[in-house]
């Protein structure tokens, strides 16, 4: 042990107190163990650095010929998603290599370095011991080309502003103030700079923000989806702050160690609203294809594309039905209404729309379209063929007549013929093609009572859907308990393929109240102006229900199925009666969008069959100013409610084991045992006390899986 005594004495002379406290608790728990188990508990723990050559913070390293870093651990280690998971800070033209070193990874730089600069190199969580693959998260390794560390660091949070549920893995990018233009009407820093500091945001949204100067930064957020570390407008998320922040004039704050999640956290002192930008888009017509005789797409890159005219030399150009397939209409499809026999192979054309030139200017120009298509049988229709050719040829072969059977109506009609309605849920029809024909007079609709069979005409009309042009919704005032027939004939739909339906015949019970819950909402407001959306979720988030243009009153979402349920509102500003992004060139934040908390500060409510639950809304309260302790409060109520669902879920599943040891005679539980949750710790304490609060030092450094908490430290 006398070497890592060695080592742990550099180290601790390099880091502060409270990592030197977890480093030297995580390095004599691993000493117990090092050799490779043979039976007992699953080994939960990363590697532990035991050795680095050179040091950790490192000064004065020669930008020309910087050398080989080698980093060594107690067991071996495996390298895991590394181009994923590695970034530098600031980036490097090119990534450092990794290979492994025996029990350890050695670094090969082979960029330029710049003089002066306080360089990090961040591995995620890339190194895993080689057994278990235990990641060693948030391992760093920092060095300067000058005589000193930059050593202060700020903290912060990344949150989806529709959602308001965290975004992982955003990177955050700091730019010197000095170093770039001050945004007026427009903001194109993160297009036309590089930042000086780098961090990256962890599963929960939560980044910490090291190596930082005593000056003022501009900081831009980007979800990095495609993994390249470029922000790619309407691909990834956005998110921007109006202010410019000075990590040596921000208020304290906590870190520590999240032992549920096994990274470090921190309470923010940023807080960022991660929107989709699609402004800044160029607009271009990217592709075009037929994928079906009857169908061609055409794709664009931005939406609400400036269509002129469409024109094909064989089809007549009333006989093309433009149908844009998504809200911001930039995928289209094209129908075309015409027989099959008169569709050739090849259809040529051309279309005139607006595009974006050189110097990012709509102008109007006219490209060639040439869409083809062939016909290629499935493995199914060539299965089919073959057995019908065997059948002949059989009763050919006997002398026997051979009729081919009638083929199946391709015309299919997308109903249910048999479920539920109720005033919330109608009965949908959504058609493979647009329709030409629709005799809705020929429909019949009954409502049945006991004892007679024929029933009652039931009054009905069809609502055709705004975004959907093939898609129709059958609407009735449908009355609990009955059920209801619906006839449609054959013939009442017709296609641009010219197919239309066979008979169809449906049966409908209309639900019972009671098998439902009623949420009831009272929305409390002082702008007699203001517009609200009020959004019934499930318990991921995704909308259920929603009632438009809400303004102070009463409110009531009906049929509301079993479950746990949150209410989402979005402060409609413009009343358009759906959420708006945001837009970082103009520097505009996207609507607010808030999850409504009970007293407790919990989301969820659970609905039960025949209750009604009563929801008031402040919304005054809901939309107040967003300050830095509201969002420590909302993520503190969060990780409360997490953390209570965790315990319930391992209750539950200590009872089930319990349950299956009695049922297998005695054999007893798997031993299993639930000592406590642990966790988070709650924004702005920390886990098993203490924390480190500061805007200075060097947090974290290669300790990773080291920890926080134990002690304090202020400037």
């Amino acid at each position: 042990m006398s070497r890592r005594h060695n080592i742990q004495q550099r180290i601790t002379t390099a880091l502060s107190a409270v990592i030197v406290l977890l480093f030297v608790v995580a390095i004599f728990t691993k000493c117990a163990s090092t050799m490779t188990p043979t039976g007992g508990p699953k080994d939960t723990i990363p590697p532990v650095i035991v050795y680095m050559n050179p040091d950790n913070f490192t000064t004065n390293i020669d930008t020309l010929h910087p050398p080989k870093i080698y980093v060594e651990f107690d067991e071996y280690v495996q390298i895991k998603d590394l181009q994923k998971e590695l970034y530098t800070s600031p980036a490097m033209k090119k990534q450092p290599k990794v290979v492994r070193r025996g029990r350890g990874i050695e670094i090969t730089i082979v960029d330029t370095l710049r003089p002066d600069i306080t360089y990090a190199i961040n591995f995620g969580a890339a190194i895993r011991d080689n057994n278990e693959g235990n990641p060693l998260n948030a391992m760093r390794y920092v060095f300067s080309t000058g005589d000193t560390v930059d050593s202060m660091y700020m903290s912060g949070y990344t949150e989806d502003s529709y959602k308001a549920d965290s975004v992982s893995k955003s990177f955050i990018y700091f730019y010197a103030k000095d170093s770039i233009e001050q945004p007026r009407d427009w903001d194109s820093t993160i297009f036309k700079y590089k930042p000086q500091v780098i961090a990256r945001a962890e599963n929960n949204g939560i980044f910490i923000a090291q190596n930082l100067k005593p000056i003022e930064y501009r900081v831009y957020a980007f979800q990095d989806t495609n993994n390249n570390m470029e922000y790619e407008p309407s691909v990834d998320k956005i998110g921007f702050i109006d202010s410019t922040f000075n990590p040596m004039f921000m208020p304290d704050f906590t870190i520590w160690y999240d032992s549920l999640r096994h990274y470090p956290s921190a309470e923010p002192q940023l807080y960022f609203r991660m929107f989709t930008d699609r402004r800044f888009v160029r607009q271009t017509m990217t592709a075009h294809e037929r994928t079906e005789r009857h169908k061609a797409t055409l794709y664009f890159s931005a939406e609400h594309p400036q269509v002129r005219s469409i024109h094909f030399d064989s089809i007549p150009d009333d006989k093309v039905i433009y149908d844009p397939q998504t809200r911001g209409r930039d995928t289209v499809a094209l129908w075309f209404n015409l027989p099959a026999e008169q569709l050739p192979d090849t259809i040529r054309g051309e279309i005139t729309y607006f595009k974006h030139d050189s110097i990012g200017r709509l102008v109007p120009v006219t490209e060639k379209l040439r869409l083809a298509w062939k016909y290629e049988e499935t493995k199914e229709e060539r299965k089919a063929r073959e057995e019908l050719e065997k059948q002949r040829e059989k009763a050919l072969k006997n002398g026997e007549e051979w009729e081919e059977p009638e083929k199946e109506n391709p015309f299919k009609v997308p109903l249910a013929t048999s479920g539920e309605v109720n005033k919330d849920k109608h009965i949908d029809l959504e058609f493979a093609y647009p329709l030409t024909t629709f005799d809705s007079t020929r429909i019949t609709m009954r409502r049945m009572v006991e004892s007679d069979t024929i029933g009652e005409a039931v009054r009905f009309h069809f609502v055709h859907d705004t975004l959907n042009y093939r898609k129709y919704q059958l609407r009735a005032q449908w009355e609990a308990g009955y059920k209801y027939e619906l006839m449609i004939p054959s013939g009442v739909f017709g296609d641009v393929a010219q197919q239309q339906n066979d008979t169809i015949k449906a049966t409908y019970t209309a639900s019972d109240p009671a098998k439902y819950a009623t949420v009831n909402v009272k929305v409390r407001t002082t702008k007699s102006q203001a517009r609200y959306i009020l959004q019934l979720t499930n318990a991921q988030g995704k909308a259920q229900k929603e009632i438009f243009n809400a303004t102070a009153g009463d409110y009531k979402f009906e049929y509301v199925s079993p479950g746990d349920v949150m209410l989402r509102v979005v402060e409609d500003m413009n009343g358009n009666g759906r959420w708006d992004s945001g837009d970082m060139v103009a520097r505009r934040q996207p609507e607010r969008s808030e999850i409504n908390k009970n007293e407790e500060g919990v989301e969820t409510i659970t609905t039960k069959e025949n209750w009604e639950f009563d929801i008031d809304v402040d919304m005054d309260k809901l939309f107040a100013p967003i300050t830095m302790e509201s969002v420590v409060k909302m993520l503190n109520d969060r990780e409360d409610e997490r953390l209570k669902k965790v315990a319930k879920e391992l209750e539950e599943k200590r009872k089930k084991e319990q349950q299956q040891g009695h049922n297998h005679g005695g054999q007893g539980s798997s031993g299993m045992g639930f000592g406590g949750i642990g966790g988070m710790g709650g924004l702005g304490g920390s886990t098993g006390g203490g924390g480190l609060r500061s805007g200075t030092g060097n947090m974290g450094g290669m300790g990773g899986a080291g920890g926080m908490g134990g002690n304090t430290l202020r400037r």
